[in-house]
C-alpha cells in the first residue's frame, strides 16, 4: 500500500510539473489591452467570423445561417448607416439571444481620426445607449469605419475601455469581389497558426447566402472553431463593459 502511494505520488508530482505555468509577464502579453489595435486571434484553430455595417435586412437571416453551422460571430454595428439601429430590434435580439457578440462599429459611420474627442465619444455612447436599451448590454469591443484608427482616436478608446478590432484578411466585399473570389483569399492565408479575423459586411447578401456557408464548411474541413472575436483573442469573458446597464427612457430614435 505504501509503494502504491509514494507511485501515485510520484507520478501526480511529475504530471504537474509537465504543465506549462504561464508567468505573471506572460499574463501581461496576452492581455487585451483597451486602445490598443488588434488585427488577428491570439488562439490558433479559431475563425473570428466578424461582420460590419448593420443591423440590416439581412441580419436575422445570418443569424439563422450562423446557428445551423454551430457558429458564434461578431456583430459591428452603426446606429445610422443602413437605416436606423432600433428599427431592427427584433434582429439584434435575436443575434444576441443566439450567443453572438455585439460590438460597435460607431453611430454614423464616419471617419473618427479625423473627429476631436468629444465628437469621438459621442459617436461610441450614441451605440452604447442603443445596444443597452435593446440588450442590456454596453459593448467593450469595436471597429473603426474605414479602419481608420488616426488622430485622437486610440487615446480615446483607450479613456473608454474599448478594444479595438482590425483584421487580417480583407474578403473585399465592400468592393466588389465576388464570394468565390472571396473564397480564394481564405484558401490563400490558410488555416494554420492563430486564427484569422476577416473583413465582412453583413449588408450583401452575396456574404450572407454564399461565402458564410461555405466559411462554415471550410472551418470544419480544417477543424477550426467559429468564435467570437472576444474568444478568438483570449477574452471569453470579456466582450461586454463591466456593471449593470440601464435602459434610458424613450421615445429612441435616429
Amino acid at each position: 500500500m505504501l509503494a502504491e502511494t509514494l507511485t501515485t505520488g510520484l507520478l501526480l508530482i511529475t504530471s504537474a510539473s509537465a504543465l506549462p505555468v504561464m508567468s505573471p509577464l506572460e499574463y501581461v502579453k496576452r492581455a487585451v489591452n483597451p486602445g490598443v489595435v488588434i488585427n488577428k486571434c491570439s488562439q490558433p484553430n479559431m475563425l473570428a467570423l466578424a461582420y460590419d455595417d448593420g443591423p440590416y435586412t439581412y441580419t436575422s437571416q445570418l443569424v439563422d445561417i450562423l446557428d445551423r453551422g454551430g457558429a458564434k460571430a461578431t456583430f459591428f454595428w452603426c446606429g445610422t448607416l443602413y437605416g436606423c439601429i432600433y428599427r431592427q430590434e427584433a434582429a439584434v435580439k435575436k443575434a444576441f439571444a443566439s450567443g453572438h457578440q455585439v460590438a460597435s462599429h460607431s453611430w454614423s459611420h464616419n471617419r473618427m481620426g479625423s473627429m476631436n474627442a468629444n465628437q469621438i465619444r459621442t459617436e461610441m455612447t450614441r451605440v452604447e445607449d442603443a445596444l443597452v436599451n435593446m440588450v442590456g448590454v454596453k459593448p467593450a469591443y469595436m471597429r473603426p469605419p474605414y479602419l481608420d484608427t488616426g488622430g485622437q482616436f486610440l487615446n480615446t478608446m483607450k479613456t473608454m475601455n474599448y478594444k479595438v478590432i482590425t483584421n487580417d484578411i480583407d474578403s473585399g466585399d465592400w468592393n466588389n469581389v465576388s464570394p468565390q473570389q472571396a473564397q480564394q483569399r481564405f484558401q490563400q492565408a490558410g488555416a494554420r497558426g492563430n486564427g484569422h479575423i476577416p473583413l465582412m459586411h453583413e449588408v450583401y447578401p452575396g456574404t450572407v447566402n454564399t461565402l458564410t456557408p461555405w466559411l462554415i464548411n471550410w472551418a470544419n474541413q480544417n477543424n477550426l472553431k467559429l468564435v467570437t472575436v472576444a474568444e478568438c483573442v483570449g477574452d471569453p469573458e470579456g466582450s461586454y463593459q463591466p456593471g449593470n446597464w440601464t435602459a434610458k427612457v424613450g421615445p429612441y430614435n435616429c
